[in-house]
């Protein structure tokens, strides 16, 4: 079994441009401790401020009445009983001491020796053992001491290994670490020490935080620090999705962690942060459960073929089928499942088709579009085009009226004619019109016009344009659908010149 404790509360409001609120810091802490049922969390730095002392007190206060407040840590300094002081007089039972975890550091930044540092941690270990409070050390910048100086860092902790210390935590604090130096210096601090607990800290400057505690946790390390959506300083901390299913699915051990609330979670924090996920981040992407390519979908069809052991499913997710220009009809038949819609061949090539060149005009078609391009398909299979928009031009100057200019075909035949308008569709149509008033051709009057989008929000959705008309006392409708509005309402005027 691997305990995880997580840090976005403390660690991960170091991200740049992010501080959660108190009521958002208190929604966080109950959706990790009981929903995720993450197994501690550490939820601030002692001394930042009066807000910052305040919301402790309410997590405590809240961790209290749910039998959790052994869980709830905050980091505190080696300054006497300062931070002893602030984090008791806030109710926490637990506090995360950060000490120097290499030479330089404590030479340099401390401007201390290792003995005088050693003597400071003590006084404060002392202070907080008379508070009643139970303590966890950070070696700060461990791995750059494992590196240029372990002679200091086991000399710290022999001579802390006395105390009544919890945990020894190791952070790779400027993500300096791969693999196989993670397992080497993890290695050598469990055969060292049997009889000591150890945490491991990664932080992921060089893209290596998840693959560094896979090394940590075979080495045998029982404790691992992430955050959620690897938010955190610089490049930020190892997120908690991808090493939950590195855990569970590469190394086949076993968290307490619900795995079927890590993307609800993810999304709550990615609004309070402000931090955006990437389409591509494992487990809890946008993208990251989608099969693009037609073959995938047809082999997921015939056997799951493309389908691995990250079920989406798993983390309160569903596979989803992208539509667009390299969809094949296995792709489209999966979203007309879902939808319940079910086409004859000849419709489905007909569809597939329509895909395709609507997919060359933007990134991706969504299923949400797709009810809107069946319509569009089916409604118009069997029109003859003897009238053909064969180009057209719109301009639009603030202050002056749009002009268009638009050149057709009917019936073999090539016009041109341009006009201006009140909007640019109205410029348009004024010069259509021109041109049938030229040739004796009667046009019927517009009497409706709507626009419509797919559910969602998304700008780049595809636009349906339903236009009512009235020939002679003869009401038709024509639609068209585009990512350009008005291109979707051409669509659907062609359509209507046809019909006539």
């Amino acid at each position: 079994m691997i305990t995880i404790l997580d840090t976005t509360l403390r660690d991960g409001e170091q991200t740049s441009g992010v501080s959660f609120a108190s009521e958002e810091k208190l929604s966080l802490a109950r959706l990790l401790l009981e929903d995720l049922c993450v197994d501690r969390i550490e939820v601030a730095s002692a001394l930042v401020s009066e807000g910052e002392f305040s919301t402790v007190k309410k997590i405590a206060r809240w961790a209290d009445s749910k039998n959790l407040l052994n869980k709830v840590e905050v980091l505190g300094f080696v300054d006497g009983d300062k931070s002893v002081d602030w984090i008791k007089s806030a109710g926490i039972k637990v506090m995360n001491l950060l000490c120097k975890g290499s030479l330089k550091h404590c030479a340099m930044q401390l401007g201390k020796k290792p003995d005088e540092h050693i003597a400071d941690i003590r006084k404060t270990l002392k202070c907080a053992e008379e508070a009643g409070l139970a303590v966890n050390v950070y070696l700060e910048d461990w791995s750059n001491g494992m590196k240029n100086s372990p002679e200091y860092v086991f000399a710290l902790i022999d001579a802390l290994s006395d105390t009544k210390i919890r945990r020894f935590m190791l952070p790779d604090t400027l993500g300096i670490l791969n693999p196989a130096e993670t397992a080497k210096f993890c290695s050598q601090m469990l055969t060292r020490y049997p009889n000591l607990e150890f945490d491991f800290h990664a932080h992921n400057d060089y893209d290596l935080a998840v693959a560094n505690v896979f090394a940590a946790v075979q080495s045998g390390i029982n404790c691992i620090h992430v955050t959620v959506n690897g938010l955190g300083e610089r490049a930020g901390n190892a997120p908690l999705s991808s090493v939950l299913a590195v855990l569970h699915d590469q190394l086949g051990l076993s968290t307490n962690i619900k795995e079927h609330e890590i993307n609800s979670v993810s999304k709550i924090v990615e609004t309070y942060s402000g931090i955006r996920i990437p389409a591509n981040k494992p487990i809890v992407g946008n993208h990251v459960f989608t099969q693009v390519a037609g073959v995938h979908a047809d082999g997921d069809i015939k056997n799951n073929l493309y389908c691995n052991d990250l079920i989406p499913e798993r983390f309160g997710r569903t596979r989803e089928y992208a539509l667009g220009k390299t969809s094949g009809k296995a792709n489209i038949k999966k979203n007309l499942q879902a939808l319940g819609i079910d086409l004859d061949e000849d419709s489905m090539k007909k569809v597939t088709a329509r895909i395709v060149e609507l997919g060359d005009k933007k990134q991706m078609v969504t299923p949400e579009d797709l009810p809107y391009i069946v319509s569009d398909v089916l409604k118009t299979a069997n029109v003859e085009e003897k009238v053909k928009i064969i180009n057209y031009s719109l301009s639009s100057t603030r202050g002056l009226k749009p002009v268009a200019n638009v050149s057709i075909e009917i019936d073999g035949n090539p016009y041109q004619a341009s006009s201006m308008g009140e909007g640019q569709y109205d410029a348009f149509m004024k010069a259509i019109w021109q041109i049938y008033d030229k040739l004796n051709m009667p046009h019927p009057v517009l009497v409706d016009y709507t626009v419509t989008i797919p559910p969602g929000g998304r700008t780049d959705a595809f636009v349906q344009t339903l236009i009512t008309w009235n020939m002679n006392g003869r009401i038709l409708k024509t639609n068209g659908l585009d990512a350009d509005q008005t291109e979707a309402a051409i669509q659907a005027t062609s359509k209507m010149l046809n019909i006539i």
